[in-house]
C-alpha cells in the first residue's frame, strides 16, 4: 500500500493536490464547479477527473431529478486520495472504509443542494482568481472548521461566542485583503431566523474586536431586499452585504445602509 501510495504521489500536480484537498475539506463538488476553479475547460477537468478516478483517488455519483434526468457528476474522495490527503498533512491514517462511508453520507444527504451552493460560492472566487491575476482566494473554510473551539479567537477565553457561518474565506485584490463569513441561503428559513444570526456576529465582534463583513447569497431580489427591511428594522449596524446573482468577486453586492451602486467583494 505504502508503495502504491508514493507512485501515485508522484504523478500528482499542484492542482490534483488542490482538488483532492477541497474535496477532503468540503465534501462534494460538481464537474461543472471543479473545471470553473482549476481547468480552462469543462473538456480539460473532464480528462483529468477520469485518470484520478481510474487511480481511486476520486469517486463520483450522480443524482437523478425528480422531473426526469440526472444532474452533472459530482465528485468525493477516494480511498486513496483520503491515503494521500492524510500523509501530506501528517494525519493518520484513515480507515479502509472511510471513503465509502463519506460517500453514502454525501450521496444521501438531505441538504446536499446547500452544501453545493456554498462550495459553488467559494468555486466560482477560485475561478475568478485563475483567471484574474492579483487576485487569490487565500483561505476556505468550511461551516465545520469554523466551528471548531477557537477557530477565531486568537487566545482562548471562558466565553465564546457560537457562530455557525456556511463558510469563511479571505479574499484578496492587489494590496487588498477582505475577511468574511458566508450565509448561504435556499430560501427555506424564515427571515427572522437570517437576521437572528447576526446578534452571534456581534457577540463574537465583541470578543475578537473584529467586525468581518457576512455575506448573503440569496434566491432572489425579492428575498433580498425583504432581508435589508428586517435587518433595518431590528436596527443592526454590523457591516453586512448581500446579493442574489452569480460572480461573488463582481459588483453585485449590496451593502447593508449604504446608499449608491452595488460593489465589488473587495471594496465591501
Amino acid at each position: 500500500m505504502a508503495e502504491r501510495l508514493l507512485l501515485v504521489q508522484a504523478r500528482l500536480t499542484a492542482r490534483d493536490f488542490t482538488l483532492l484537498g477541497w474535496l477532503a475539506d468540503h465534501g462534494v463538488l460538481t464537474s461543472s464547479q471543479i473545471a470553473e476553479a482549476l481547468f480552462p475547460s469543462i473538456n480539460y477537468a473532464q480528462r483529468r477527473l477520469r485518470e484520478l478516478r481510474q487511480d481511486d483517488l476520486i469517486d463520483r455519483f450522480r443524482p437523478q431529478r425528480q422531473d426526469g434526468g440526472s444532474y452533472p457528476y459530482h465528485y468525493v474522495l477516494g480511498q486513496l486520495g483520503a491515503d494521500v490527503i492524510s500523509a501530506q498533512r501528517g494525519d493518520d491514517p484513515p480507515r479502509r472504509d472511510r471513503a465509502r462511508k463519506r460517500r453514502w453520507y454525501l450521496t444521501n444527504r438531505a441538504n446536499l443542494p446547500h452544501l453545493l451552493g456554498v462550495n459553488g460560492f467559494f468555486t466560482q472566487l477560485a475561478g475568478h482568481a485563475r483567471t484574474h491575476p492579483g487576485t487569490a482566494l487565500e483561505r476556505w473554510w468550511s461551516a465545520g472548521r469554523c466551528q471548531e473551539p477557537y477557530a477565531f479567537i486568537d487566545v482562548p477565553t471562558a466565553r465564546v461566542p457560537q457562530i455557525r457561518p456556511d463558510g469563511h474565506g479571505v479574499w484578496r485584490d492587489g494590496s487588498r485583503e477582505l475577511s468574511f463569513f458566508v450565509e448561504y441561503d435556499t430560501g427555506t428559513e424564515p427571515l427572522p431566523v437570517l437576521v437572528d444570526k447576526m446578534r452571534r456576529y456581534v457577540d463574537l465582534s465583541g470578543v475578537t474586536g473584529r467586525r468581518w463583513p457576512v455575506l448573503f447569497a440569496l434566491q432572489s431580489p425579492r428575498r433580498e431586499l425583504h432581508l435589508h427591511q428586517r435587518l433595518t428594522d431590528v436596527g443592526s449596524r454590523y457591516p453586512v452585504a448581500t446579493t442574489a446573482e452569480e460572480d461573488p468577486a463582481g459588483a453585485v453586492w449590496w451593502r447593508h445602509r449604504r446608499e449608491g451602486p452595488r460593489t465589488r467583494l473587495i471594496d465591501i
